[in-house]
């Protein structure tokens, strides 16, 4: 039994009951084609039954070079893009946050990410960092030459020999890779780096569960077990139910493809809780790589509420009606603060005396979706009783499976992203690389 739902009861004015019943026989057909490995992109589909084939000796192996990061480095960094490092930060920052830099009583390194980017204002003032902190690093490539972190690895990879000398800087380095090839499993080889396999058969954003995400999330001090179990009670519901509504995956697969028909070509993953901003990062690549192709697609967008209700608020509300909205709803907070009285009340706010923040911001979700919902807006709901690891593996895993039920029912290839090429080739033909 998942803890997390997903509500659709906003959608009443916008979805009826038919148009589900309407589209199931596209729905099932998806889920058969995705759970017989039998459609396109078919050779990247181990994500699907990895929750459950996860070796007990894999996460012990994990667990135990994350004690030995955190033994010897105040700083972590994760050197990677896409999904070779969005999933990890997705979960990592989850379950702290931005104010957990200061907190001086933590036991586990602080992450830090590299390879995201290329810029050199960034690196400088990275490096300046690291001078002044003791650091282990991964680094996170298939392949190993995609520009980004390869570039990052290199300037790593120079410093960190030079503040600790090339064999201290052996063990403070793991390098997440292919098992047989590539420019960094050979580095790795040569280096003789502590190494980790990426699967051939899973793709970069779906690889939150393999060592891509696990490794740097248990170096953070989380609860990777709790996270693989919680994909793993999803993936059972995900699997074996195809009733639309036992399964949340297929619920949401049908439901935002009968609006993206109603020209609702945009989606917006509306979160209340800025610690989840991450996992909304992580979903716009999911969806934007996994369908955005052959012309077709829904375009993923996010905002962070209620912050953005005082910038993006009035264009949602009376703008184009082209959007829906995927809010993600978390019930109870892990901390509480109450609403102090004050005897002058010059602000006005002694009706919420008492009161916590929580319900505030529940009063503000409810309000908002009444309001986006009375302009035309639709809106469903994810359920999160509350933010853990558990709940965070049964969200990874349902939205994976939906997107390759959408995907299919797309009829895209929802594995691969050969778009994403055409800014390379650009870019190493400019810079006078080899070859182009």
């Amino acid at each position: 039994m998942t803890q997390l739902k997903l509500n659709i009861k906003n959608l009443e004015n916008f979805v009826k009951h038919e148009e589900i019943d309407a589209i199931l026989p596209e729905v099932v057909a998806a889920q058969d084609i995705l759970n017989n490995a039998n459609g396109k992109g078919n050779d990247f589909l181990g994500w699907v039954t990895l929750p459950n084939e996860i070796d007990e000796s894999l996460l012990a192996s994990i667990k135990r070079d994350a004690e030995e990061i955190a033994s010897k480095a105040q700083i972590y960094v994760v050197i990677g893009i896409g999904g070779s490092y969005l999933g990890a930060r997705a979960v990592i920052e989850a379950l702290q946050t931005d104010l957990d830099v200061l907190d001086k009583s933590r036991k586990n390194p602080y992450i830090i990410y590299a390879g995201h980017t290329l810029s050199e204002d960034y690196y400088s003032q990275l490096l300046n960092v690291l001078n002044n902190y003791d650091y282990a690093l991964t680094v996170i490539s298939k392949s190993g030459t995609t520009t980004e972190p390869a570039v990052a690895f290199r300037i790593l990879k120079n410093h960190i020999e030079n503040k600790y000398g090339k064999e201290e800087a052996k063990s403070r380095i793991i390098a997440i890779t292919d098992q047989r090839k590539g420019a960094l499993h050979d580095i790795a080889v040569k280096e003789g780096y502590k190494m980790y396999v990426i699967p051939d058969n899973v793709g970069g954003r779906y690889s939150v569960l393999t060592p891509v995400g696990l490794l740097p999330i248990a170096v953070a001090g989380y609860d990777i077990k709790k996270l693989v179990k919680g994909a793993c009670e999803m993936k059972a519901i995900c699997i074996q139910h195809s009733s639309v509504m036992d399964n949340p995956a297929l619920l949401y697969a049908a439901v935002r493809n009968i609006l993206y028909r109603k020209g609702k070509n945009i989606e917006m993953m509306v979160i209340y809780e800025p610690s989840l901003k991450y996992i909304a990062e992580w979903w716009k690549q999911l969806y934007g790589e996994s369908e955005g192709k052959d012309g077709k697609g829904i375009l993923p967008h996010s905002v962070t509420f209620t912050t953005d209700l005082h910038s993006m608020g009035q264009y949602i509300q009376d703008g184009e009606r082209i959007m829906f909205e995927t809010v993600l709803n978390v019930k109870h907070s892990n901390t509480n603060v109450n609403i102090p009285y004050d005897e002058e009340d010059a602000d006005g706010l002694n009706y919420l005396q008492q009161r916590t923040i929580t319900e505030i911001n529940h009063a503000a979700v409810e309000g908002t979706t009444l309001a986006h919902v009375s302009g035309g807006v639709p809106v469903m709901k994810i359920e999160m009783p509350k933010i853990d690891e558990t709940i965070l593996g049964e969200l990874i895993y349902m939205m994976e499976y939906a997107c390759g039920v959408s995907g299919y029912m797309l009829d895209v290839n929802p594995f691969d992203q050969l778009g994403v090429e055409e800014y390379k080739h650009n870019m190493f033909h400019i810079l006078g690389k080899k070859g182009y």
